[in-house]
């Protein structure tokens, strides 16, 4: 039955049970960033495992682990930091967040599925990963009210944005006497 089921649908043209990934995703220290991994769900083939392991270069260690008895974060380096939909059939991706230059990698998605004559198949991809610091960008200074000119003396609010890899820091001035910068206030 499972010689003919596989025959049966690769004659309609459809992909079977294989995994969908890119090759490299390049991730901003201290971002987010997701993994794919995701498959068309059928219900010939039931998934019995899940697993996603890293490989930095001194050998490959299983970072998640998804079976019957549930979700497990293997490495404690990533606990608190990786996640893959629960209630998404199809999409294993893993969502690694708070990503820190070591995460650099090769990692490999994993899938056990069982078939309905309890035959096991399983399939693997894997994708780069390189971990990237992004220069701060110049500031953006804006007013609360834009265009709206002051009296000397008189108050008002403004914020500062700014993108790339953290930390960045700021520090406030204000022109004191004389033309002299006076700092108000500095931050991360």
């Amino acid at each position: 039955m499972y010689m003919q089921l596989i025959a049966d649908v690769e004659k309609r043209g459809v992909t079977f049970l294989d995994l969908s990934t890119v090759h490299q995703v390049t991730g901003t220290w201290m971002a987010s960033t997701t993994l794919p991994c995701t498959y068309v769900p059928t219900e010939d083939f039931t998934q019995q495992t899940l697993s996603w392991s890293v490989d930095q270069g001194s050998g490959t260690s299983t970072i998640f682990h998804r079976d019957g008895t549930g979700d497990h974060i293997l490495l404690s380096k990533f606990r608190g930091r990786v996640s893959v939909p629960k209630h998404n059939p199809g999409d294993a991706s893993l969502l690694i967040q708070n990503l820190e230059m070591p995460d650099s990698g090769h990692y490999t998605c994993k899938i056990v599925w069982r078939s309905r004559d309890n035959n096991l198949i399983t399939k693997e991809v894997t994708t780069i990963v390189k971990v990237v610091k992004v220069a701060a960008t110049k500031p953006i200074i804006r007013a609360a009210e834009p265009g709206l000119t002051l009296p000397a003396g008189a108050s008002t609010s403004l914020s500062c944005e700014a993108g790339g890899s953290p930390p960045i820091s700021y520090r406030w001035f204000r022109r004191g006497p004389a033309g002299t910068a006076e700092l108000l206030r500095s931050g991360a």
